[in-house]
């Protein structure tokens, strides 16, 4: 399969560069970028020298859709969607990792992200979290994969939700991430003497991901959902842990609880259920397309503490994108994945 990396030399980019190059069914055809239009990837990427031979290129989104059988679109939100309508017109299957694709509701969406920048498609993307929606991915044209914090969040509290054990209002989210989150930009706040040795809470109960944790927990539910969505700013490159809180319907101690994780993802090539009093932990899954989850049910107040883990780069955008991808070419999911977490 031909494929492009569209705005490749973003963090996204590049590591949806790094997977790509080693997948058995692809062969890289174009990588864009508007800022090293020109430039050979691996002169600009050195890590890259020699295992991309490509220069990147100006994007003309119709006329590379026409040249290529997919993409996985790595541009920012808002900015993504009219790049994935040209791809489209030109026939490609389309991988978005941007959230121009992810809601049900386009009001919803133009509240958090602004006006869309193609409407006649809203609606038309598959939610791209395959432990959620394989069964649909299968096939698809589009994809929307799903962000990086909605995966850390959503991943250990959805097997609760669809169980019915625990309430879907009042559900706290407590995530911390790397600054490579926040995409290849200058600011203050992501210089290393501001970062280094800190952390801090940023767009509390205000986060664009917030409506889309709500949204997924409430399709898992069955009923309408609410949470109260914390980020945080960790001193590290890359990684997402995640502690999500519940209130508990019934009583349920720790060991029935686990197991309701491990029935969920007994069958899962990238979910590993960590083995009781173990929590998950950034050096474990970094480089890699796993999450780790737990859980950890403090009886005395009737609170269920789901858990995660995860690569924010990898599982987190473009290891799920193309996992997304396999899916969608019926190809077996985990190809150009396999790659064991780097440690340490």
């Amino acid at each position: 399969m031909r494929i492009a990396v569209v705005g490749a030399s973003g963090y996204t980019g590049l590591e949806a560069l790094r997977i790509l190059r080693r997948h058995p069914e692809c062969e890289i055809a174009a990588a864009t970028s508007e800022q090293k239009a020109g430039q050979a990837v691996g002169e600009a990427f050195p890590a890259l020298r020699g295992l991309v031979d490509l220069a990147f290129e100006p994007l003309d989104a119709e006329a590379l859709g026409s040249r290529v059988d997919g993409a996985i679109v790595c541009l920012p939100h808002a900015t993504a969607a009219p790049a994935v309508a040209g791809l489209r017109k030109g026939g490609a299957r389309v991988v978005d990792l941007s959230a121009d694709f992810r809601f049900e509701e386009l009001a919803l969406y133009e509240e958090w992200y602004g006006p869309h920048g193609a409407p006649e498609l809203f609606g038309q993307g598959v939610y791209g979290l395959p432990e959620l929606y394989r069964e649909a991915l299968g096939g698809a044209a589009l994809a929307a994969a799903a962000g990086c914090y909605p995966t850390a969040a959503l991943l250990p509290m959805v097997p609760f939700l669809r169980a019915g054990v625990v309430e879907p209002s009042g559900i706290i989210v407590d995530a911390k991430s790397g600054v490579s989150g926040a995409g290849r930009k200058l600011a203050d706040s992501y210089l290393f003497s501001e970062q280094d040795e800190n952390c801090m809470a940023y767009a509390v109960a205000a986060h664009r991901h917030g409506p889309e944790i709500e949204q997924e927990a409430a399709r898992a539910a069955g009923e309408a959902a609410s949470v109260t969505f914390v980020p945080h700013l960790l001193p590290t490159i890359r990684g997402i842990v995640a502690s999500a809180y519940l209130r508990l319907r019934r009583p349920l101690d720790g060991q029935a609880a686990r197991e309701i994780l491990l029935q969920a993802y007994a069958d899962e090539p990238f979910v590993r259920v960590l083995p009781q009093g173990e929590t998950p932990r950034l050096g474990s899954v970094r480089g890699s397309n796993y999450c780790d989850v737990a859980v950890v049910v403090h009886e005395a107040t009737g609170t269920l503490v789901a858990l995660s883990a995860l690569d924010n780069l990898v599982k987190g955008a473009s290891g799920q994108g193309v996992q997304c991808l396999n899916l969608m070419m019926g190809w077996d999911e985990t190809l150009g994945l396999e790659e064991a977490p780097l440690h340490p």
